[in-house]
């Protein structure tokens, strides 16, 4: 059953295979979302340009020599918009990469359609939504080393009170263990509390998510003092906290 939004969200759905598409559309529309779909980069650009998109559900492979690598690190460049990457390659590199360059979850081909809906809801869910700003309270900010994460909002601000661009699962990891400083947590519990569900073998998912958001927080990405490695169990937030 679809839930009730003010607003259907628009997913925009990028795959070169015409009965994916077909199939997707017929599914989110019947969930209540609005979908558009197209089969390559440039179809992709065209949608993006008239605006309103929430979402974007893209292929790793498609035709016309761009890969989904190369759009998702187009969309990137510039823009903080949503990314599940759809992999029909059995390839852990492949995946690293996207989230390196900065897709929010990637689901590998072929898929249950209620996975897809539960990975979207819960990317869409942690997405900023552009609302009257409210008084904040202590407990929606957290402050440290002269940065400021505001939850409620979703922003996070350095020091000179420049706000810096995270992706949805980069913000999530940095409020879990921004907000439990000294406390040590394991990729499992990462990955359990900013998405839900827990590891799958060989996933790096994690591992690539902390290298991008090290080169946002720390001054030394190869030296952290913010988020430090814990051999063999996971990461903990090391930075000062401010009242």
């Amino acid at each position: 059953m679809a839930e009730p939004q003010s607003r259907a969200e628009h997913i925009l759905v990028v795959d070169d295979d015409a009965r994916i598409r077909q199939m997707l559309i017929r599914y989110f529309e019947g969930e209540g979302y609005r979908v558009s779909a197209v089969g390559d980069g440039r179809g992709m650009r065209e949608t993006l340009q008239r605006g309103g998109v929430d979402i974007v559900l893209l292929d790793l492979v498609l035709p016309g020599g761009e890969d989904g690598l190369m759009l998702a690190r187009e969309i990137r460049a510039g823009s903080d918009l949503p990314i599940i990457m759809l992999t029909g390659r059995d390839d852990v590199v492949d995946r690293i990469v996207g989230l390196e360059i900065g897709a929010d979850d990637y689901i590998p081909k072929p898929f249950h359609l209620r996975e897809v809906l539960a990975r979207l809801r819960t990317v869409l869910r942690r997405r900023p939504r552009a609302e009257a700003p409210a008084p904040k309270t202590d407990d929606e900010l957290i402050r440290f080393d002269g940065w400021q994460l505001d939850l409620a909002r979703r922003q996070l601000l350095d020091p000179a009170g420049a706000e810096i661009m995270l992706t949805t699962g980069e913000f999530d990891i940095l409020a879990v263990l921004a907000g439990h400083p000294g406390r040590v947590f394991s990729r499992d519990m990462l990955m359990e509390r900013t998405r839900g569900r827990m590891l799958e073998a060989f996933d790096r998912s994690i591992d690539a998510q902390i290298a991008r958001l090290r080169k946002k927080v720390e001054p030394d990405p190869k030296a952290p003092a913010l988020i430090k490695s814990v051999r063999g169990v996971g990461y903990v937030f090391t930075g000062k906290p401010e009242g």
